[in-house]
């Protein structure tokens, strides 16, 4: 599936991705830098209740958020080196305690979401400077 959007419709496209894939704990976003992974993720998140200013965690390599009694973790892994560093650094534990995580840059680690019925992948496309494409990926 996919879905073409323009920013000013990122709210709609946050509410209906939740609508289809809401009932997956770990979401994946692969995209190429400027392609509006934070944002898409920031939300998200504000979708799912949260109050805070949601930002990018490249430095921190994870922020997390609390709604609704729901723990909400936004990594970003690239300035993560490989599986190694992302174990080192707390991630695979993150991602068990979390009731969601959304992953910028997930290709920096992706062994550690295969195999996992809990993920889901996206893949968000630049048309233009306004314009974006999202397919979800089986």
């Amino acid at each position: 599936m996919e879905i073409s959007y323009t920013l000013a419709d990122i709210d709609q496209v946050a509410q209906q991705l939740w609508e289809i894939n809401g009932h997956k704990k770990i979401w994946a976003f692969h995209a190429p830098m400027g392609a509006g992974k934070t944002t898409l993720i920031a939300k998200l998140c504000k979708y799912l209740g949260v109050m805070d200013t949601v930002s990018s965690p490249t430095f921190s390599i994870m922020n997390e958020y609390e709604s609704n009694g729901k723990i909400i973790y936004h990594m970003d892994w690239y300035r993560l080196e490989d599986e190694q560093e992302a174990i080192k650094a707390g991630v695979e534990a993150v991602m068990e305690e979390a009731d969601y995580c959304f992953i910028e840059w997930p290709e920096k680690a992706v062994a550690l979401l295969l195999d996992n019925n809990e993920v889901q992948h996206f893949k968000i496309d630049i048309i233009d400077p306004e314009h974006r494409k999202i397919f979800i990926l089986d």
